[in-house]
């Protein structure tokens, strides 16, 4: 079997913490190279954002990552792929037609990548399965500024999507029934299967070690939050909740160190985008400049330590439709405090693998976070729990009932062909 997987806006290899590169890209790596090594050939198939990156790069036994012209080999803004995906179609044809391989089923990922697998579904006859990641209407309703809305296009897309693919993936329960709710999918045709956590690199190490990789004190409170400098991410929710705890705790004034692993570095305030110099204003407007610290986006093999070294995780995101940051923090041993959404609110057990808060709360962040601090039992509880809650979302696990899914649907597709060329025969 081969699948084309595609990832049309972000490449599964992008640098992590960006703005258009985050779970989803883990998931379409990760994935791929699971099936590959369950004898499944994947082409990944991406936009070249870089005219140096080369056309055809190996990613494992039977997976290739395929990077594509679509208009400007540079970075630009997601919706103006819309504008070049006629050419991005034309060339994945031209690429697949160049090697004389067939595909026999599409998994696109985003709402841009399902567009493209429609217009490839006509032409190749497979089946496609689609997964979004996340959902326009989500997304919006927990808007807070224009800049984050996205458009009527978008969200138009995306029910055509729902009602014309063959499947769509959903991470959780309450993901189907938000697809549901805001787009009146039928939910028959959507199946949950939730991300996976390569739990070979995410695993429990040596607090002590993994600061000293970083360059933290031994004695220091680290306060961490991995993700995209976003204001969906909440990372505005933490500092605020940080300058509670410093109120309440002056002892810990020489201690308190929050993290934020994303977006750019402390050296390169030019290249911040509008969310992180919103966060910047707000770590000096609570005199907290010394406090907050911008990690900068951090490659897969270096968030581990990130995750060890942490007192407290923190994903106090306003939206997550799984939230693959806790998932890895948690199969770390890390003690998560999350918002009450999403996927967060499904993934991690409240009291048992992690503490969960109501988003955009950053008094009651602030609580669930000193309860962690100064409750050594509590503490040691969650992160056995965390690794045990882990453990049931191995790769191997998901990728075999992504693999089940496939078998089933290209059976059936295969009996659809062949009921049709008898009717032609005959």
């Amino acid at each position: 079997m081969r699948i084309a997987m595609l990832s049309v806006h972000s490449s599964p290899l992008a640098r992590l913490g960006g703005k258009e590169a985050g779970g989803m890209n883990v998931y379409v790596r990760e994935l791929a190279r699971e099936l590959g090594q369950r004898g499944i050939g994947v082409d990944i198939f991406t936009r070249r954002q870089d005219r140096t990156t080369p056309t055809v790069l190996p990613l494992g036994r039977g997976v290739r990552l395929i990077s594509l012209h679509a208009g400007p080999a540079a970075p630009y803004d997601k919706n103006l792929l819309l504008t070049y995906l006629p050419e991005f179609v034309s060339r994945v044809r031209c690429f697949a037609d160049s090697e004389d391989v067939s595909y026999d089923l599409i998994h696109s990922h985003y709402w841009l990548s399902g567009e493209a697998a429609l217009r490839l579904r006509r032409v190749w006859r497979a089946p496609v399965v689609q997964m979004f990641h996340t959902l326009g209407a989500m997304k919006n309703s927990v808007a807070r500024s224009e800049e984050e809305v996205e458009t009527k296009r978008r969200i138009a897309i995306e029910r055509r999507l729902l009602r014309e693919v063959d499947v769509v993936v959903a991470a959780t329960p309450l993901d189907r029934a938000q697809m549901v709710w805001h787009y009146g999918a039928d939910a028959n045709r959507i199946r949950v299967i939730p991300c996976g956590v390569d739990l070979r690199r995410f695993q429990p190490g040596d607090r002590m070690q993994a600061r000293a990789a970083l360059g933290i004190a031994p004695d220091a409170i680290m306060l961490v939050c991995v993700g995209r400098m976003e204001p969906l991410k909440g990372m505005d929710a933490l500092i605020r909740a940080a300058a509670r705890l410093l109120a309440q705790h002056p002892d810990w004034k020489e201690r308190l160190q929050v993290v934020l692993v994303g977006g750019e570095d402390e050296t390169q305030p030019d290249r911040w985008n509008s969310e992180q110099r919103r966060l910047d204003a707000l770590r000096h407007e609570l005199g907290l400049p010394a406090h907050v610290i911008f990690a900068g986006a951090q490659p897969q093999d270096r968030l581990p330590l990130y995750y060890t070294a942490a007192d407290v995780v923190a994903a106090p995101s306003h939206y997550e439709s799984f939230g693959l940051a806790a998932l890895e923090a948690l199969a770390c041993g890390a003690a998560v405090v999350a918002s009450n959404v999403g996927g967060l609110a499904l993934t991690i057990e409240d009291r048992r693998s992690g503490l969960l808060v109501p988003p955009d709360d950053d008094a009651a962040l602030a609580d669930q976070i000193e309860r962690i601090l100064t409750d050594a039992a509590l503490a040691a509880r969650l992160r056995s729990g965390a690794v045990q809650r882990a453990a049931e979302y191995g790769w191997p696990a998901i990728a075999r009932r992504i693999a089940a899914l496939y078998d089933e649907l290209t059976a059936a597709n295969a009996a659809i062909w062949s009921a049709r060329r008898l009717v032609r025969v005959s």
